[in-house]
C-alpha cells in the first residue's frame, strides 16, 4: 500500500516539476510574441531618428556645412612649407671659355630647397597678401666650388588682378545663403520624414482596422449563420437566404486570410522604413485622441514660408548666381591688369653660417596687361548669353514665387477642409456602426432581409475605413504646412533644432 502511495506521490511531483518547466520555457516565448505598440508620435520620432531619409538628410545638411567651412577657410590666413629634398642633375652643357671659343663640359649637382610661407586672400579687393622665407642649396659635385647657399630670409609681396573677377566677393555673398538654405532644407526633410513615416503608419492602421473589421465580420456571420440554420429549419427563411448567409460567412472567413496578408506586409515596409530589425510585431494605436482643431491665417501662414522656408532663400541665390555669372563674363578675356609688388631680403655664400649675415634687400614691381585686340565678338557674345540667362532666371523665380505663395494657400485651406472632413467622417462613422447594430437586431426579428444587413454591414466598413483616411489627410496636411512654413500652428512656435549636435 505505501508503494503504491510514494508512486501517486511521485509522479504527482513530477507533473508538477514538467508542469513548472513548460510554463517557464514557454513564459519568453510567449513574451516574444506580444505585439509592441506604438502611437503616430513614436513612429515619426524613430523615422527621424534612423530612417534612411534622417540618413541622408543629415549628410545633406553636413554638406553644406562643410561647404561654408570651406569657403570660409579660403580667407583665412594659409601657413604652408615646401621643399625639395633633395634635387639630382647631370648633364653635359655648352660653355664659353675665357678666350673666346665654345666648348661642353660636363656637369654634375645636386640641390636642396626649403620654403616656409604665410598667404591670405583679400575678399575686398580680390588680391593676395603674402610672407615667406627660403633657403636653398646646391653642391657641385664637379667642380671647384662643392657647396653654395642662398638665401632669403623675408620676402613680403602682394598680387592683385585690378579689373578681373572677384571669385572671394561673390562667395561671400552666396556661400551664407547656401548655408542657410542647407539648415532650412534640413528643417524641411525631417518634415517630409513626418510626412513618409504618416503615410506607412496610416496604411498599416487601415490594414489592422480591416482586419479588425474581418475578424468581427467572421464572428457576427458565425452567429448568424448558426440562427439562420435553426429558423431555417422551422421554416421560417427561404433556402437561399440560408446560403447566402453562408455565402457572407465563408467571404468573411476568406477576408481575414486577406487582411492578415496585407497586414503582415504593411508592417513589413513599416519596420523597414524605421530601420526596426527585430521579429517582433507592431500594434499601432490610432491618434484620434490627439486631433485638435485651429485655424490657420492664410496671410500670416505665405509671410512665415517666405521667411523660413529653403525654397524663398533659394530664389534669392538663384538671383545672386545669375548676377554673378553676368560679372565673370564681362570680366573674363577682357581688358585686364595685374599688379605685383614684393620686397625681400637675401644673401648667398659658401658657407651656411654666413649666408643669414648682413643680407641685401631686392625688390620687384611689375604690371600685366591684358588686351583682346581681335575675338570676333566671343567676349560680347558671352556677356549677352548671361544677360539672357539672367532674365530668365528673373522670370522663372518671379513666377514661381507666385505659385509658391498660391501652393501655401491652397494648403492652407485644404487643412480647414480636413478639419471639416474629419468632424464628418468622425460622425459618419459612429452613424454607421449604429446603423450596422440596428439592422442586425432587425434582421434578427425578421423586420429585414440579408441583402439589407450587408449592405449596413458595408457601409459600416466603409465608414470605418474613411475616417481612418480622413485622419490620414488630416495629418499628412498638418505635416505639409509645417514643411512650408516651418512653423507649428498647433503649438504656436517655431520649428528649430541645435545645429551642432549634427556637426
Amino acid at each position: 500500500m505505501s508503494f503504491v502511495v510514494c508512486n501517486l506521490l511521485n509522479m504527482r511531483y513530477s507533473i508538477i516539476f514538467l508542469t513548472a518547466l513548460a510554463l517557464f520555457i514557454a513564459r519568453p516565448v510567449a513574451s516574444q510574441q506580444l505585439a509592441r505598440q506604438l502611437t503616430l508620435e513614436e513612429v515619426i520620432e524613430i523615422a527621424q531618428t534612423q530612417s534612411p531619409d534622417a540618413l541622408s538628410a543629415k549628410n545633406r545638411f553636413l554638406k553644406g556645412f562643410w561647404e561654408m567651412r570651406t569657403s570660409k577657410a579660403t580667407l583665412l590666413p594659409r601657413l604652408s612649407l615646401d621643399g625639395t629634398l633633395p634635387s639630382y642633375q647631370r648633364s653635359i652643357d655648352k660653355i664659353t671659355l675665357d678666350d673666346g671659343t665654345d666648348a661642353f663640359k660636363e656637369r654634375a649637382l645636386s640641390s636642396a630647397e626649403l620654403e616656409l610661407s604665410l598667404s591670405k586672400n583679400i575678399a575686398l579687393t580680390g588680391g593676395q597678401v603674402y610672407m615667406k622665407s627660403n633657403l636653398q642649396r646646391i653642391d657641385y659635385l664637379a667642380g671647384s666650388t662643392p657647396t653654395a647657399w642662398l638665401s632669403n630670409p623675408l620676402i613680403v609681396g602682394y598680387s592683385q588682378t585690378i579689373f578681373g573677377y572677384n571669385q572671394f566677393k561673390w562667395s561671400k555673398k552666396i556661400d551664407p545663403i547656401k548655408y542657410n538654405e542647407a539648415k532650412r532644407g534640413y528643417l524641411a526633410d525631417i518634415e517630409q520624414i513626418s510626412i513618409t513615416a504618416t503615410n506607412y503608419f496610416f496604411n498599416m492602421l487601415v490594414s489592422q482596422f480591416q482586419k479588425k473589421i474581418a475578424l468581427q465580420n467572421v464572428a457576427n456571420y458565425d452567429t448568424l449563420y448558426k440562427i439562420g440554420v435553426g429558423r431555417y429549419n422551422l421554416g421560417k427563411i427561404p433556402e437561399n437566404e440560408l446560403l447566402q448567409l453562408e455565402l457572407s460567412l465563408l467571404q468573411a472567413q476568406a477576408s481575414v486570410e486577406n487582411t492578415n496578408l496585407d497586414l503582415e506586409d504593411k508592417m513589413f515596409k513599416l519596420k523597414s522604413y524605421l530601420r526596426i530589425k527585430d521579429d517582433q510585431p507592431i500594434e499601432l494605436i490610432s491618434p484620434e485622441e490627439n486631433v485638435s482643431f485651429f485655424e490657420i491665417p492664410v496671410e500670416e501662414a505665405i509671410q512665415l514660408a517666405n521667411l523660413n522656408n529653403s525654397e524663398a532663400l533659394a530664389f534669392e541665390r538663384r538671383l545672386l548666381e545669375a548676377d554673378q555669372a553676368v560679372n565673370y563674363a564681362r570680366h573674363t578675356d577682357r581688358f585686364n591688369a595685374t599688379l605685383f609688388a614684393q620686397f625681400g631680403l637675401t644673401q648667398s655664400s659658401e658657407e651656411f653660417d654666413q649666408v643669414y649675415v648682413n643680407p641685401q634687400d631686392q625688390q620687384q614691381v611689375s604690371l600685366g596687361i591684358h588686351v583682346p585686340i581681335l575675338d570676333w565678338g566671343m567676349a560680347r557674345g558671352r556677356i549677352k548669353i548671361a544677360e539672357s540667362d539672367r532674365e530668365i532666371q528673373r522670370t522663372a523665380v518671379e513666377q514661381e514665387r507666385i505659385d509658391f505663395d498660391q501652393s501655401v494657400y491652397l494648403q492652407v485651406m485644404n487643412f480647414k477642409m480636413q478639419q471639416r472632413q474629419l468632424t464628418i467622417s468622425a460622425k459618419a462613422d459612429t452613424v454607421a456602426q449604429k446603423g450596422y447594430d440596428i439592422s442586425k437586431q432587425r434582421y434578427l426579428i425578421g423586420k429585414i432581409d440579408i441583402i439589407d444587413l450587408t449592405t449596413a454591414q458595408i457601409n459600416g466598413d466603409n465608414a470605418r475605413i474613411s475616417y481612418a483616411r480622413s485622419l490620414q489627410d488630416y495629418w499628412i496636411n498638418y505635416f505639409q504646412i509645417r514643411k512650408l512654413t516651418l512653423f507649428d500652428f498647433m503649438k504656436k512656435e517655431e520649428i528649430g533644432i541645435d545645429f551642432e549636435k549634427l556637426r
